[in-house]
């Protein structure tokens, strides 16, 4: 398996003086903001993820920029909301997932993906078809909650359902990441998903989004994975604050600057949860055949960014197994 990195992180710098960076540091694979939320700023020196679709020229310059320092693209990433209400942003976001599907199909016809992969969410609609916001529901009661979830499904079922047989088409895998805010959130939610629209969706699993939801990612994973639908991951860790979360709960709408007063922050690689847990994730997903990549994603607000990517990088690298299991000479098969 490869430690990589999404690169959003490095969004202030150059690219290639990024992928220095990330070489320098024994990374072994990028993966590249593709637009929505995460925006496209490395790719966009290129001339943009819709431009490097045909032009083979400034492709084979991204390609040998990532290549020439023995790294791969894991995925290309295009975090957004195709099924928002607001119409002009739901057509933005799935022109973002239409050129991202390309692209992946192109790098890895070029050798430099393995897996033809894009990254992103499920999205959510609105409460029905006069909504203006996206409106996701966390209750049963009152019963109207039902109806818009009801509405939601079927939003997502005609969207999803049509967007798989356009990945199928290109031989791309679309990985949802399960997020709380969006329709798909958890394995039930993405299951669900797979089910009504297709097997070219599953998930870029992130255990820092569910830890705070009281979900144990150990669990998850081992589900996700015997359904064949683990296509990607994430490092990135979770600390819940017990003052906070006994007051509280752990549904908090506070700034992500506010530490002192969240009752869970995203954090390093090992600062929320120790190595021991991430050598059992690590051993998880390989019993599951899952030999892919470890993105890590930079989010923890206690620390700089070069800090955190290297805290992160040590608990990674020593919890990490990158080769391939020996025959078993201690007993038979």
């Amino acid at each position: 398996m490869k430690i990589g990195i999404f690169t959003a992180l490095f969004h202030d710098k150059p690219f290639e003086e990024a992928l220095d960076l990330i070489a320098a540091a024994g990374i072994e694979s990028v993966e590249l903001g593709g637009g929505a939320y995460p925006g496209s700023a490395h790719l966009d020196q290129y001339g943009g993820p819709a431009a490097l679709v045909t032009d083979e020229v400034a492709r084979k310059k991204l390609v040998d920029a990532v290549a020439s320092r023995g790294l791969i693209i894991s995925a290309i990433s295009v975090h957004g909301n195709p099924l928002h209400p607001d119409k002009a942003i739901a057509s933005e976001h799935h022109e973002v997932f239409v050129n991202a599907v390309l692209l992946a199909e192109q790098l890895h016809k070029d050798g430099i993906m393995p897996q033809a992969t894009v990254n992103g969410f499920s999205g959510c609609p609105g409460d029905s078809p006069r909504g203006k916001m996206p409106n996701w529901v966390t209750c049963a009661w009152p019963d109207e909650y039902r109806d818009i979830l009801e509405y939601q499904w079927r939003v997502a079922k005609k969207y999803w359902k049509a967007q798989n047989a356009f990945l199928a088409q290109h031989g791309v895998r679309f990985a949802i990441e399960m997020h709380p805010g969006f329709i798909v959130y958890n394995n039930d939610t993405l299951l669900k998903l797979r089910t009504i629209a297709g097997t070219n969706i599953g998930a870029n699993f992130d255990p820092s989004h569910l830890w705070w939801q009281g979900i144990d990612p150990l669990v998850a994973v081992r589900e996700i994975a015997e359904a064949g639908a683990l296509f990607h991951c994430h490092a990135k860790d979770t600390l819940i604050d017990p003052q906070n979360s006994a007051r509280n709960g752990n549904l908090d709408t506070k700034s992500y600057g506010d530490i002192k007063g969240r009752s869970w922050v995203f954090r390093s690689v090992g600062y929320g949860h120790d190595e021991k847990w991430w050598k059992d994730f690590i051993s998880t997903i390989r019993i599951f055949d899952y030999d892919y990549v470890l993105s890590i994603e930079h989010e923890d607000g206690t620390q700089s960014t070069g800090e955190g990517l290297h805290k992160a990088l040590d608990v990674l690298k020593r919890a990490n197994v990158s080769e391939k299991p020996g025959e078993m000479f201690w007993a038979r098969d």
